[in-house]
Parts: structure tokens; sequence; C-alpha cells
């Protein structure tokens, strides 16, 4: 960890300051309060922003679209993540370059592009400031803090400024929770050592990024929000919720997610295909056994239902699977993390046909090859969850430097 650099970082007030606060106690984005200040952050600027669906107003309108038409802001090319800026793209996939039919400006394509690739790409775009809005879930996992991650060294190899509107964490910014990656294992699914869990929001990232990741820091400037408070759950802000991607329709998505997403790296269906994604879980051969070992926990603020459902496509696509669905009956005393693991080992031990993805997907997910293995050797919950605690402890510490809201 570089610890020197948090004192430089620290008083550069243009990274953390807030713009002037309205009189009125509802949440408004970093963008919103971006718009009400004139853009000044961005006068004199050829704005480049990196967004998908999710980057917009109050009122539903694409922050492009809003950008496009102001004549105070010169906004000259868009870049598009994993999915796609109009959100088009399954997982793994995005939407190349392409002109954007409604503002006629040039989209480029981020998406598994990092370093002097991405630092090539800002170059060719012309930008002078990259601009990032993109709502997050909470998940390490999730890529698009890593899009945030790969854009902030891009823009520094490029000579670019680079400015984070920030967006509240849907499932609060409470606490970190979960393992922490270990170098060795850094992939797009989590590039430096965090908590499966952050707790943080994509403004608190970029000044983790900047302060503790990045080869050097890069020109950063963050944009706050006002009226979040780091116990809100998204349905707390008055926001309209845009699926960050296909299988994340819901906030209640993104509340289970960080546990749940952990069944991507084994043989069962994560809900891929169904219309409760991540909530459902099974395979061909699981009855109600499953649904009666992980309730007999007893673990809080969760109950789960015996259920069965047909994917429409992704695994056992067209087939009956069966397994649980998740009902989260207090979100505040929720673990997803522990929760996950709590599935992962009842399942195993009610369902012999239960196998780990070929690829060790799930070392890569959880950061490490321990919960592999600790599971594989008859691990229970308690055991799995207690190994991690150290370095999660050592990560708050970190993690505590860089929060923008208290």
């Amino acid at each position: 960890m570089h610890l020197s650099r948090r004192n430089l970082l620290a008083s550069a007030a243009l990274s953390a300051a807030p713009l002037p606060r309205r009189r009125h106690e509802r949440l408004d984005t970093g963008f919103e309060r971006l718009a009400a200040d004139g853009y000044s952050l961005l006068t004199g600027q050829k704005a480049g922003v990196v967004t998908n669906p999710t980057g917009i107003t109050r009122d539903a309108r694409h922050i492009v679209d809003v950008m496009h038409q102001d004549p105070r802001v010169q906004l000259t090319a868009v870049f598009g993540p994993e999915h796609g800026f109009r959100g088009t793209a399954q997982a793994g996939g995005s939407e190349g370059r392409y002109d954007d039919p409604a503002t006629g400006l040039p989209v480029y394509d981020t998406y598994l592009k990092s370093g002097r690739p991405l630092a090539d790409v800002f170059t060719a775009s012309g930008v002078d400031t990259v601009v990032f809005d993109i709502q997050d879930v909470g998940a390490r996992f999730y890529t698009y803090i890593w899009t945030l991650y790969d854009c902030m060294e891009a823009a520094r190899l490029a000579g670019k400024r680079f400015v984070v509107l920030d967006r509240p964490n849907p499932v609060t910014g409470r606490a970190a929770g979960g393992p922490v990656l270990h170098k060795e294992f850094a992939t797009f699914v989590g590039r430096q050592p965090i908590a499966q869990a952050h707790g943080m929001t994509v403004a608190e990232l970029a000044r983790l990024f900047n302060g503790e990741f990045l080869t050097a820091p890069v020109p950063l400037e963050t944009v706050l929000m006002s009226g979040w408070r780091r116990g809100l759950f998204y349905d707390d802000c008055g926001l309209p919720w845009v699926p960050p991607s296909p299988n994340m329709p819901t906030a209640d998505t993104a509340l289970v997610y960080s546990g749940t997403c952990m069944f991507e790296g084994t043989n069962l269906s994560e809900g891929r295909g169904t219309t409760r994604p991540f909530e459902l879980l099974g395979a061909e051969g699981i009855d109600g056994r499953w649904a009666a070992a992980v309730n007999a926990l007893g673990l809080p603020g969760v109950r789960f239902r015996e259920a069965y459902f047909a994917p429409t496509f992704s695994k056992f696509a067209g087939r009956t699977a069966g397994g649980v669905q998740l009902h989260v009956t207090d979100r505040a005393a929720y673990d997803p993390v522990r929760t996950g693991i709590a599935l992962l080992v009842t399942a195993r031990k009610v369902w012999d046909g239960f196998a780990w993805r070929s690829d060790d997907w799930i070392d890569k997910l959880t950061g490490s090859d321990r919960v592999r293995t600790m599971i594989d050797a008859g691990a229970g919950t308690d055991e799995v969850t207690g190994a991690w605690q150290d370095e999660l402890a050592a990560f708050r510490r970190v993690r505590k430097e860089y929060l923008l809201y208290k």
C-alpha cells in the first residue's frame, strides 16, 4: 500500500471538495450537481463520458442527451463499458465502435481494454477530460468499477483529466464485507485487493484507486452527491432504477449479488435466464432438502423457499432446475457474502452433483483459492468466513481514509 501518498491526495481539495449544496433534503447525484453549477469543472474542455444506460437524471433523461443539448458543455465523445453505452449486449459483450444515432457522437468501446491500448482510445477521441458516470452495485466482481480503474490509469497515460460523478452504493455504504482479493488472482472481475462487498461509492473508490493502486495518481476531481447517507438503500434515494446490466433488473438483485454471484463459479444456475437472477439458484436433481438445510442455519435477515424454474438461456436453458429462492426479510441484518458461503456449503452437502467450474472461476470471484479449498475440505460457514477476518480488518482501515460521506 502506498500510504505515503494519502497526505498528498488529501491536500488536493479538488478531489473531494463538494459543490455548493442545495437547500433541500432530496438526493442529488454528482451529475445533477455538476449541471446545477453550470458545468464549471468542464469549462474550456472537450469532454468524453464513460457511461451506460444508468447515467440518467432524476427525470430519467440520459446525461449524454442532456449534455449534448447544453451549450455550456462541449461533449465530444462517449465511451461504452461491458454491455455497451446503450446497454444492448449481454454479459461478456459490448457494442463496439459506432456513432450514436440520437446525438451523432462517436462511441468508443472500452471493454477488455486497459493500459496503453485504452490510453490510445482516449488520445484518438481528442478529449481533454474523461468523465465517469455509471451506477455500481457494491460488489468487487461487478466490472464497472474496474472500468473506472482502467480508465483512470489510461487517462493518466494519455495525459487527460479525470472527473467522477458520484452515485449511491445501492446496498448502503455502511461497512465492507467478505474476502479481500489476493493479487495473484487479479482479473477484470477484481484488479486490486478490495473486499468482495466494498461498501463504497464510485467516487470513494476512485480516491482509493488513486491513493493506493495506480502506478501514479491521475489528475482526479470528484463531484459528490448531496443528501446521501451511508445507511441508505437505493429505494431510500428517490431515484429511478435502471438495470446496470441485463441480469441486474432491480435493486433487490443488487442486495443479494455480492453473495450469490459466487454460484457463477459452480455448475448450479445463478438464475440467469429467469426474472429473478441471483435470487433463484439451482440445478437439475436438487430438491427441497437444500432449502431445509440452509433455513436450519438461522441466517439473519433471510429465508429460503424451495423453488423450481426453467431458465430461458445460460445454464439449464429450457430444462427444469430445482433449488431455492432467497427472500430477504431484514436487509439491515442480512449479510450477503456470509449467506452466499452458507448456500455453497449446504449445496455441496445435499447434492452429490455439485461441482466447481473447471476454470476455477470461483477463485477469481472470491479473490483466492481459499473458499474453494476450504469448502472441499468440509469447512463450515463460520470457519470459511472466519478465515478472511484479518485481511478484511486491514482493508477496512485503509478504506476509512477515503470515505467521503459520514
